[in-house]
């Protein structure tokens, strides 16, 4: 389950110092750009009950690892409606919605 409270939402608190409030659906492009700046998300981690992730999943990450990716031309597509408005403190809206999906039918172009 995601988010960091593994609730199922991007929610945060004081103990979310990474703030995982961004809603993405991940692609191939995104979890590799993730790996390469030292945040491997696809590697299972059950001591956090992560169960590592594939393109298609979506996930609550971190704001500032999905502005690097956004600056880096790797952005993963976001869900507005699960994405929690903290994130506006660092990311514009206008940036979060050209990234704009609902969740899709279709997971296959995300690989």
């Amino acid at each position: 389950m995601t988010g960091f409270y593994r609730d199922g939402c991007c929610s945060t608190g004081p103990e979310d110092v990474g703030s995982h409030t961004i809603c993405a659906v991940v692609t191939a492009e995104f979890l590799e750009h993730q790996r390469s700046i030292g945040n491997d998300l696809s590697t299972p981690m059950p001591v956090y009950r992560f169960p590592g992730l594939v393109p298609g999943d979506r996930w609550c990450v971190t704001a500032r690892n999905w502005l690097r990716a956004h600056q880096d031309g790797a952005a993963a597509p976001v869900v507005l409606a699960a994405t929690h408005q903290n994130v506006l403190e660092l990311i514009p809206l206008t940036v979060l919605q050209q990234y704009s999906v609902d969740v899709p039918t279709d997971l296959s172009g995300l690989e």
